[in-house]
């Protein structure tokens, strides 16, 4: 399924947590890894390096992807490998574009410090931008990354980013023979005060059945049968996400990178960015083309 992979990096210890998984997604599909390295030519770059030149963040950067190369070679993984110069979010998203590839990995944040380059908010741009999807994990503790994945999770509110990531989701389950778990979260403190709550939450649970309904017959049509369809309640859409990865032992969250927002909808944009920031296991974010940023 994952026949080009991004990886930017850093070379922080981050984007090295990062880089163990690429290279067991790689391995797996047998997919080629495009190691970039992103010479932060911005005026906040040249700040954060404290005066450095163009030249020695190049150097640097060859240093980066060819020990990172040297790392997939002894893994059987072929690379390509590039160093370019520009504002690092920008660069990846047109990079991934220019080169047709199938996934971006990179970790929720790199290195921190201002003498060193960042790869922290940039992760949250290229989310909000990149028109191919985009893997990311926290390189934390508290953080566990299993593969091949057994269980994938795709959450759906029904919208367009929703329906985008249930067929990448779909895709990936087959590829890595892993189990399917559909859910619709229904947060308990949309209820409104202008109308009686319990007819509000039929109406809610109605359209979530009917969501997880489309959703299943989706993926059975793909050749994949849903291990699990649930609608599961709390006080959040994040914490119900977060809660269902827990109890059911999920390796990989697969989300929209927008949802629906009103009355009777559920919203997985905010949802997002705050399980990326929080999910004990990787995120796998999609966006839907042409979606506004």
């Amino acid at each position: 399924m994952f026949e080009e992979i991004l990886f930017p990096t850093d070379g922080s210890d981050g984007a090295a947590f990062a880089f163990d998984h690429v290279l067991d997604l790689a391995a797996r599909h047998d997919a080629t890894v495009h190691i970039l390295n992103v010479a932060d030519t911005t005026q906040n770059g040249l700040l954060e390096i404290r005066g450095d030149d163009v030249d020695a963040l190049e150097q640097e950067g060859d240093r980066i992807v060819r020990e990172a190369a040297e790392q997939a070679d002894k893994r059987g993984v072929d690379t390509v490998t590039d160093v370019v110069r520009g504002e690092p979010y920008r660069e990846i998203v047109d990079y991934a574009e220019k080169h047709g590839l199938d996934l971006v990995v990179m970790p929720t944040h790199g290195r921190r410090g201002l003498e060193r380059f960042l790869l922290g908010s940039t992760s949250e741009r290229v989310i909000r931008r990149a028109d191919v999807p985009v893997l990311t994990m926290r390189p934390d503790d508290d953080v566990t990354i299993s593969h091949p994945y057994q269980d994938i999770l795709v959450p759906t509110d029904g919208s367009d980013c929703a329906n985008q990531a249930l067929a990448i989701g779909v895709d990936i389950t087959d590829a890595e023979d892993a189990a399917l778990h559909l859910l619709t979260a229904i947060a308990i403190t949309t209820l409104g005060v202008d109308v009686r709550p319990d007819i509000q939450m039929r109406m809610l649970e109605k359209s979530a059945h009917e969501l997880l309904e489309g959703a299943a017959a989706f993926a059975d049509d793909a050749g994949v049968e849903p291990a699990s369809t649930s609608v599961e309640y709390g006080p959040s859409i994040h914490q119900v996400i977060l809660t269902y990865i827990d109890e059911h032992d999920i390796d990989l969250v697969v989300v929209g990178t927008h949802g629906r927002t009103g009355f009777d909808r559920y919203v997985l944009g905010s949802v997002t960015e705050y399980l990326v920031r929080t999910s004990p296991i990787p995120v796998l974010t999609v966006r839907a083309p042409n979606t506004d940023t």
